[in-house]
């Protein structure tokens, strides 16, 4: 799920056909989106709800279609929120539905075949994957198939564009209404066909195959996970401060800042507005240094690499993997992945905890990433904060962040009442990523993150620039000084992070950037921002997702423990320096 979704139609003509895009979770239905679509694409949640689904334009020799990409499910029956908005949609009408059906689990993906065919609405079914059946020797004969399902059925490599082109011919064309089977159990049925149209045979297992196993077993996953952070840290820090030193930093320093400084410094005369435009704290100037030339480097990297993973099929391997790990606090592996999400942005972490088995399970693991989880802005800012001046103190910070994961975890775990589920979790097969889908996925996370970043951005920065120009900043540092001063051991202009810090907890570090602080300082004021209160639309989501009482409990949790760890570290590390 995408992190700030919006409601948004795609303007289309009245005549265009309303095809909709249907089937399991991970059968590829993204890429055969996009293949079909192009880049004519909005994302959009459906009435009433935070499920979001897309929709894009076929264009075909002059004619247009409606595509939706409804979110992928496993059934009719309204279990979930994904099913209850594709039941609304299917009952909404259309004139043609796309069922994709993954060559690889065809048995499991006939169950949801079954449950459409009871709509009065024309299907053609998509076997995607049919490469990756190929190397497992699996070999489905799809006129047999079609037969059965009593409507066309195309093979498709979507990754390839392979068989794309006839099925956007397929949806012009006048279909008639699939009838329903007469079906008394869906699982014999759906398993008498997959054995009659599959014919499968021994084929020498590749490497791909093996890399797949070896990801969920201990011995080797574990080395394989430390290799993907080894690679994923490298990629993110070191493409981030090359990319940050070498290009957009050169250009905001030797082009923009002396353009705009210039430009303003001839019409208007020293005084406070040119302070705040201009000044240490200049809206003109931070408001493209910070989150473009300062964050922006890493957050895109994260995108490229977080994305990567999740089309890779690594993610819910990882799921497995770290399951005897989560049992510790509490929960099943596959909350990993809320977990990494929350390192993008918590919002889209928590409404992707909806997946979870409990609420249990739902207030552990949003508590924790309200907690000790930096968001990719966060982290950038971290990076910037620290980097330059310690990796080893980038590192500790975060050994502190995963540490009072574990510990609230255990705590929370036996405070909290109830039991964690078993692991119940769809192993998808292991793949190269689409570049394609991928590149369309980066920029649509990255257009968010531009979007919806910059106005708090900016009224953090106005709100900064208006406290130290005005001299409010010596009254609030005043007023904190005890402790600021006096607990954290920082500067009294510190006290300018605490009041930015509650707008977007990035805001919490880059203050600090504009000070010259010691190592102890600099970690010890990151240590605050980590735990501080969660930014407004997070606080929101708690709000919406857990009503008020628990959101608050949150952020009290998070604001008592950004003091109370920030001044035990700095007096821990003078102690020890």
């Amino acid at each position: 799920m995408d992190c700030h979704q919006t409601k948004s139609n795609i303007k289309h003509p009245h005549d265009a056909k309303r095809v909709l895009l249907m089937g399991n979770p991970n059968v590829g239905k993204s890429v055969i989106f996009n293949r079909l679509t192009g880049l004519d694409v909005v994302t959009a949640n459906y009435t009433g709800t935070t499920v979001s689904y897309h929709e894009g334009l076929i264009r075909h020799q002059g004619d247009q279609a409606l595509l939706i990409d409804v979110p992928g499910i496993y059934g009719l029956n309204a279990q979930s929120k994904a099913e209850e908005v594709a039941v609304h949609m299917l009952n909404d009408g259309a004139d043609l539905i796309i069922c994709v059906l993954d060559a690889t689990h065809l048995e499991r993906n006939l169950h949801l075949a079954f449950d459409l065919q009871n709509y009065a609405i024309p299907i053609v079914y998509v076997l995607n994957l049919s490469d990756v059946a190929k190397r497992k020797g699996i070999d489905i004969d799809c006129d047999l198939l079609s037969k059965y399902l009593n409507a066309p059925v195309f093979e498709t490599v979507a990754v390839k564009n392979i068989g794309i082109d006839l099925l956007k011919d397929a949806v012009f064309k006048t279909h008639q209404t699939t009838p329903p089977l007469t079906i008394e159990d869906p699982y014999d049925k759906s398993r008498e066909i997959a054995d009659n149209v599959t014919k499968e045979t021994d084929v020498e297992i590749r490497f791909i195959e093996r890399l797949s196993e070896w990801c969920i077993k201990p011995k080797t996953g574990i080395p394989i996970l430390f290799l993907v952070l080894m690679l994923a840290l490298g990629i993110i820090v070191g493409g981030g401060k090359t990319l940050r030193s070498l290009l957009l930093l050169p250009l905001v320093n030797n082009y923009y800042i002396p353009f705009i400084t210039t430009l303003f410094e001839g019409f208007l005369p020293d005084n406070l507005l040119r302070n705040i435009l201009i000044g240490e704290f200049g809206v003109l100037i931070k408001m493209i240094e910070w989150p473009f030339a300062l964050i922006l480097p890493y957050v895109l990297l994260f995108y490229i690499v977080f994305s990567f993973l999740e089309d890779s099929g690594y993610l819910p391997r990882l799921g497995v993997l770290m399951d005897g790990l989560f049992r510790k606090i509490g929960l099943p592996g596959n909350n990993i992945i809320p977990f990494i999400l929350g390192y993008g942005c918590a919002v889209p972490a928590i409404l992707g905890t909806r997946a979870s088995g409990s609420h249990r399970e739902r207030v552990i693991v949003v508590s924790l990433i309200a907690i000790a989880v930096p968001c990719t802005a966060q982290t950038g800012a971290f990076i910037t904060l620290l980097g330059d001046r310690s990796i080893f103190a980038l590192i500790f910070v975060y050994m502190i962040s995963f540490t009072t994961i574990v510990l609230t975890g255990i705590v929370l775990n036996r405070v909290l009442k109830g039991k964690s589920r078993p692991l119940i979790l769809e192993i998808p097969n292991l793949l190269m990523p689409d570049m394609r889908s991928l590149g369309k996925k980066i920029w649509i996370k990255i257009k968010h993150f531009i979007l919806e970043a910059q106005v708090p951005m900016f009224l953090g920065i106005l709100l900064a620039a208006l406290i130290t120009e005005t001299g409010a900043l010596d009254v609030i540092g005043t007023f904190l000084e005890p402790l600021v001063v006096g607990w954290l051991d920082l500067p009294k202009e510190a006290s300018l992070s605490l009041l930015l810090g509650v707008v977007r907890r990035e805001l919490a570090v880059m203050p600090l950037l504009e000070m010259n602080l010691t190592t102890v300082q600099l970690i010890t004021g990151s240590v605050v921002a980590l735990f501080y209160l969660p930014c407004i639309s997070v606080l929101f989501i708690l709000v919406k997702e857990f009503k008020i009482k628990i959101a608050l409990l949150i952020a009290f949790s998070t604001f008592i423990m950004a003091f109370l760890f920030g001044g035990l570290i700095q007096l821990l590390l003078n102690l020890v320096m």
